[in-house]
């Protein structure tokens, strides 16, 4: 299954808009299966654990805040090259440089407020998943 999973998390702000049925529904018509979800409200510690990789960055502070903000639909989707056509399909951080038709482009409002994360590699996306979802969760 390596190389053929990715994870997603649709982050607070698109939760609270009502965006999620719409992101999901855009992942599904680009070919992705939906292996495992979740809905969960990330406490602080979560949220610091899970973004540690940016702990020394300027910005590491409010991201924990804003992924600790409110709920989130934590995903393992599958795909013949999971990763690389999942971050085709979210678009670039900055939703301004986005692509049209991306999911970023169509809901992101910030860099920050970005609508989605996606792995960024294989081995990123299994340790994503895993942080989300045990062995037995999955499918």
């Amino acid at each position: 299954m390596h190389g053929n999973i990715t994870f997603t998390m649709i982050k607070p702000d698109a939760v609270k808009a009502g965006n999620s049925g719409l992101i999901l529904d855009q992942i599904l018509k680009n070919g992705f299966q939906i292996k495992a979800m979740r809905l969960v409200h990330l406490t602080k510690h979560q949220a610091e654990e899970f973004y540690a990789i940016h702990s020394e960055r300027p910005f590491y502070k409010d991201l924990v805040e804003f992924m600790s903000s409110g709920p989130v639909v934590a995903a393992i989707l599958e795909k013949t090259n999971a990763v690389e056509a999942y971050r085709v399909l979210i678009g670039a951080t900055n939703p301004e440089q986005a692509s049209e038709g991306t999911i970023r482009k169509r809901f992101a409002t910030s860099i920050q407020q970005n609508a989605v994360h996606g792995s960024d590699a294989d081995e990123t996306a299994i340790q994503e998943s895993n942080f989300f979802f045990s062995f037995f969760d999955r499918v």
